[in-house]
């Protein structure tokens, strides 16, 4: 199984850890595309600090980031399951998995982001901020740049199972499974039961809720049909909408009582 989950705009900070290492982070396909990244914001950030907030779509009580950002190639560095922060992240909570959980999300959690395409949970990374909506004046708008080189990188990390799908539209555009892979590829909506409307804010916890039950059940669901078999005996209420077609992801309604 590899849960697809995005990023938090809010990151914890990355204090008195060894500095990054680029090439040591998962799916090695898209390190040249990180370089290129990471250099013209680094470069962004170390320059004009009022062009890179326009660029950052920064506000300026968040001015900070920017001096933050034009030091990642030496600053401290972490796990990233301890970097990302946020509604999702609590919810999941990693720190307090048990050991073979802890393992098993080192396995299968990929974490979407602007900067780095995607990293492991276990991929040591200083904090940051650049969203996959940022278009930076050389790479372009990062949600394109990053297709390409996922195009390649994410089916071999996929493997044959299932893909759960928790990203928001935003970090979705990156890669899009296909064919084959995209008919094993599940995406959740949370809903309020009495009236079916999606669920905004506490769609993240949520969305954090199932993947920590899944993770400490030891769930292991081959595809679709099995997810739902899995969370239905983990006691959530959940409807399918089976594919529209070949090749076409599952989407599973996830229906809640108590928006909390």
């Amino acid at each position: 199984m590899l849960v697809l989950l995005p990023p938090s705009e809010g990151k914890a900070p990355s204090v008195g850890g060894a500095p990054l290492k680029l090439e040591s982070l998962s799916l090695p396909a898209l390190t040249e595309a990180r370089e290129a990244v990471l250099g013209e914001l680094v470069e962004l950030c170390a320059g004009d600090e009022d062009k890179a907030r326009e660029v950052l779509g920064l506000s300026e009580g968040l001015r900070g980031e920017i001096a933050k950002n034009a030091e990642l190639r030496t600053a401290g560095a972490r796990p990233a399951g301890q970097i990302y922060t946020g509604v999702l992240y609590d919810a999941l909570d990693l720190a307090s998995l048990d050991t073979a959980a802890k393992k098993r999300a080192a396995r299968s959690l990929l974490v979407f982001s602007g900067l780095w395409g995607a990293v492991r949970v276990t991929d040591r990374i200083p904090s940051y901020r650049c969203s996959m909506g940022v278009k930076l004046p050389g790479v372009g708008a990062l949600g394109t740049h990053w297709r390409t080189p996922m195009a390649s990188a994410l089916p071999e990390a996929a493997g044959d199972g299932l893909v759960l799908d928790l990203r928001s539209s935003a970090y979705a555009g990156a890669w899009k499974p296909k064919g084959e892979i995209a008919g094993r590829t599940a995406t959740v909506r949370v809903l309020h039961a009495p009236t079916r409307k999606v669920v905004s804010h506490f769609n993240k916890a949520t969305k954090g809720r199932i993947v920590r039950s899944l993770l400490s059940a030891g769930a292991a669901p081959k595809g679709p049909e099995q997810l739902v078999e899995a969370l239905r005996d983990l006691g959530y209420v959940v409807e399918v909408e089976p594919p529209a077609g070949a090749g076409k992801a599952w989407t599973l309604d996830v229906l809640v009582t108590e928006v909390h």
